[in-house]
């Protein structure tokens, strides 16, 4: 997703004044529908697919390690981010999720 798009809906999220068209809540979470991007085009969901299929997360995790504070950098390509997710949910893997980013890796050089 954009930038561009990302920001608007960042905003969308921080203004406390907004009508309750726009920000919506299920299964205990804030949301908000995007109907077009940025530049008015309907979403094309094989677009969005291979867009995704590239996609890595570094998920940055805090733990103690003897007597000291470190941070854990997870590469999660996005196809396992929510088997991931899940090692937290059953104390497979222990921690503070400080910080999630998204990565292409073919950008890196």
């Amino acid at each position: 997703m954009s930038d561009e798009i990302n920001k608007k809906v960042i905003d969308i999220f921080s203004n406390k004044n907004l009508s309750p068209e726009k920000v919506k809540f299920y299964a205990g979470f804030n949301y908000v529908r995007i109907d077009k991007d940025s530049n008015g085009n309907k979403f094309n969901s094989e677009h969005l697919i291979k867009y995704s299929q590239k996609c890595h997360y570094i998920v940055r995790v805090m733990r103690k390690y003897k007597g000291e504070t470190v941070l854990y950098n997870y590469d999660v390509p996005n196809e396992d981010l929510l088997r991931f997710m899940k090692h937290f949910e059953n104390n497979t893997l222990d921690g503070t999720i400080i910080e999630i980013d998204k990565y292409f890796p073919e950008d890196s050089a």
